[in-house]
C-alpha cells in the first residue's frame, strides 16, 4: 500500500483503540524498549504524546529514562520551517499545548541536535525494511536527516509491521529498531533485511 492509503488507513485504526489497550499497550512497549543496547548514552530525544491522536503514552518511558538519570530532550516545532527545536526537559520546564494539541516546552535550556544520541520517533506505520509514515508535515524527517549518522532511531508503534510500504523516497531515513507491544523489530540499514524478537 502507498504511504496515503495507509496514513489513513492506520489513523482509522487508531480510532478503534481504547484507553485501556492504548495504556497496556505503552506499557508493554516500555518494557520491551530495556531489553535494546541503549541504555549507555546519555542524551534522548522523546515526543510527548498527542492524546487526541490516540497516540501512545510515553510516560511509561520517560519514568525509565528519569529512573537512569538521563538527559531527557524534547522539542517545540515551528510550522513555518518545519524545523523543531530542542530543550533539556527539566523539573522546573512548563509544558503547554499548541494549537495543534502537542504538548510543548514553553521555553529551556536549547541542546544542539548534535548531542542527541537515541531518539525515539512516534508514527503511524512501518514496515519489515524500518521505513515509517508519519503524519505527512516531515517534522521528523527533517530532524531525522540532521542527526548524527550514528543516533539510534527507534519506531514505538502499538501496531505490528507492515511487509512493505509503497513509495519510499530515497531521502526518507530508515529505523534501527520499531518496538511494538509484542515484538521488537531490528533494521539492518545495509541490507534491508529486519528481524524480530517476540516478548
Amino acid at each position: 500500500m502507498t504511504k496515503t492509503e495507509l496514513r489513513q488507513l492506520y489513523k482509522q485504526k487508531r480510532k478503534t483503540l481504547s484507553s485501556e489497550a492504548i495504556e497496556n499497550g505503552s506499557l508493554d512497549i516500555s518494557n520491551q524498549l530495556l531489553k535494546l543496547p541503549i541504555w549507555n548514552a546519555s542524551f534522548y530525544h522523546l515526543f510527548l504524546s498527542i492524546t487526541e491522536h490516540k497516540e501512545i503514552n510515553t510516560d511509561y518511558i520517560l519514568n525509565i529514562l528519569s529512573g537512569k538519570d538521563k538527559n531527557i530532550i524534547i522539542s517545540k516545532s515551528d510550522f513555518e520551517s518545519i524545523k523543531m527545536t530542542h530543550y533539556l526537559l527539566m523539573d522546573n520546564t512548563i509544558i503547554k499545548k499548541n494549537k495543534w494539541n502537542i504538548p510543548e516546552p514553553v521555553d529551556g535550556i536549547e541542546i544542539d541536535t548534535a548531542k542527541i544520541e537515541v531518539v525515539f520517533v512516534p508514527l503511524l506505520a512501518f514496515d519489515k525494511q524500518g521505513h515509517r509514515i508519519g503524519y505527512g508535515k516531515g517534522f521528523y524527517d527533517t530532524f531525522l536527516s540532521e542527526c548524527a549518522p550514528e543516533t539510534v532511531k527507534i519506531g514505538l508503534s502499538l501496531f505490528e509491521a507492515e511487509d512493505l510500504i509503497e513509495g519510499v523516497f530515497e531521502s526518507d531515513v530508515a529505523l534501527d529498531y520499531c518496538v511494538t507491544p509484542d515484538h521488537v523489530y531490528s533494521f539492518s540499514t545495509n541490507t534491508g533485511a529486519s528481524s524480530s524478537s517476540s516478548s
